[in-house]
């Protein structure tokens, strides 16, 4: 079983959380480390991919910045191999604008993008609003439903007792979804609820629920409990009616 992913500040009780920025363009990735490491983070770099699963090894990362158009090993592929060590947030560097780009970076389990050209202080509350997130909530209990169980406190979700690996965004709209069953939610509304922005990309929140349902639904293709409301949004129901 897979381990549940503990954050550096919850294992030493140091605020600072380590980001790990790997992107083969030395402007950026340096202008992008100061950035962060004035916000307060601890900051390694890597300009590839091999060389990014060896800094992850040596010092697991909090968060890592990760460039989609990186030599040998795009970020795709680093993606996939760090989350076989576990769930570790990822935020997506794209110097693309096809759509097609960004959700290939969603599929494989980002938590958050942002396109080139951007602006580094933008980057830097993308990190902070990811790392909030994935910060245990103490005050909320364990959450039921549909042989569904989500841990807040310890970020472990169960189906039917068995543990289901979630990326960061799926558990929190897993965990949105529960705490308002059977009410209908536009994406406007979870991409401020669950992702914590006014505005964005709408296709995020698309493709987080067509992950999560292929996760938690018996035949993802005809979601019972995760449904389309046409025109609206979806809607969570316990009853899969």
């Amino acid at each position: 079983m897979q381990q549940p992913y503990e954050p550096l500040w919850a294992r030493t009780g140091d605020r600072s959380a380590r980001v790990l920025v790997v992107d083969d363009d030395p402007t950026v990735s340096e202008v992008v480390a100061g950035y962060l490491a004035r916000a307060g983070y601890l900051v390694d770099r890597a300009d590839d991919g091999p060389t990014a699963l060896v800094r992850a090894g040596e010092h697991r990362p909090d968060l890592v910045v990760l460039d989609l158009m990186l030599p040998g090993m795009d970020g795709l592929e680093v993606c996939r191999r760090l989350r076989r060590g576990g769930p570790v947030p990822v935020v997506m560097l794209t110097a693309r604008g096809d759509e097609d780009d960004r959700i290939l970076g969603l599929e494989v389990g980002a938590d958050d993008y942002v396109t080139k050209p951007f602006s580094p202080r933008e980057l830097v509350l993308r990190v902070e609003s990811v790392l909030r997130r994935s910060r245990p909530d103490a005050g909320t209990g364990a959450l039921r439903a549909a042989g569904l169980a989500v841990d807040p406190t310890a970020r472990r979700a169960t189906r039917d007792g068995v543990e289901i690996s979630l990326t960061l965004r799926e558990f929190d709209l897993l965990s949105f979804f529960l705490r308002h069953p059977g009410r209908a939610f536009s994406r406007e509304d979870l991409m401020r609820e669950v992702w914590g922005w006014d505005f964005g990309d709408l296709s995020t929140v698309t493709v987080h629920v067509r992950r999560l349902r292929g996760k938690v639904e018996d035949d993802p293709a005809r979601p019972r409990l995760i449904q389309t409301v046409w025109g609206v949004g979806y809607r969570f129901e316990p009853g899969g009616e």
